[in-house]
């Protein structure tokens, strides 16, 4: 399983919201291209690269993206945030991206999702953002009604690269990642997850480790805090 660090990119600073909501915004970095340096200089195999300003409306923060990708070449990054058409897709892809992540379109429109991931073979990840059973859509201020599962096997059958599975309940809280659901998810698609959300200990790491399926995890608040160290947690994680 790989650690992928978190670069959360919120009017130009790198930053990390408590459970999704705009209203509870810490600021880590001014400068969200150095924090990439950072993690990438420290072994990271990939980023998750998140405009929010594109997640709670429209993409924002593209030419910022495209020089965090620059940046830490050749490690490669995965981009979500408003992703919500095709042109904003091909144009995450034509700055470096190695994956798009499209969560709220994917869940709202099934043509959308078969199309893009038609269109993107392999270069589409579709995040499955849960409250509770359900799936949480425009930057989380909304809940659809299709559940984790029914998004999680229309992604499959379209044709997806993977999932990012996130319990936003617990994002940005530390209180632990949901591994029960994040494993019952991997059983019932037989496809590539990554977990994310609620990270805060290098043993929650080795449990999502442990479980099949699950591929990477993203972290966020744990390593800008220090409660987890990338290097350690690499190194730690070898093989797992």
């Amino acid at each position: 399983m790989i650690v992928i660090p978190a670069v959360d990119v919120r009017e130009g600073r790198c930053v990390r919201l408590r459970e999704g909501r705009a209203d509870a915004e810490t600021v880590f970095s001014e400068d969200p291209v150095a924090m990439a340096t950072q993690w990438a200089a420290q072994g990271a195999p990939r980023l998750h690269v998140v405009d929010l300003d594109g997640a709670f409306g429209a993409p924002r923060q593209t030419a910022l993206v495209a020089k965090i990708v620059a940046a830490v070449a050749p490690v490669r990054v995965e981009i979500g945030g408003g992703l919500r058409d095709i042109a904003a897709v091909e144009s995450v892809l034509e700055a470096g991206a190695g994956w798009v992540v499209v969560g709220t379109r994917a869940a709202l429109d099934e043509r959308f999702l078969r199309d893009v991931c038609r269109r993107f073979p392999a270069r589409v990840i579709i995040a499955v953002d849960a409250r509770g059973a359900r799936v949480a859509v425009k930057g989380w201020t909304e809940v659809a009604d299709a559940t984790v599962e029914d998004v999680a096997r229309r992604a499959r059958d379209a044709g997806a690269g993977a999932l990012l599975y996130t319990d936003v309940s617990r994002d940005g809280t530390g209180l632990g990642p949901n591994v029960e659901d994040t494993a019952a998810l991997a059983r019932a698609v037989a496809m590539p997850v990554i977990a994310s959300g609620g990270v805060a200990r290098l043993d929650d790491l080795r449990r999502l480790a442990a479980v099949p399926g699950v591929a990477g995890c993203v972290v966020g608040q744990a390593l800008y805090t220090g409660a987890i160290d990338l290097a350690h947690a690499l190194s730690e994680l070898a093989g797992a």
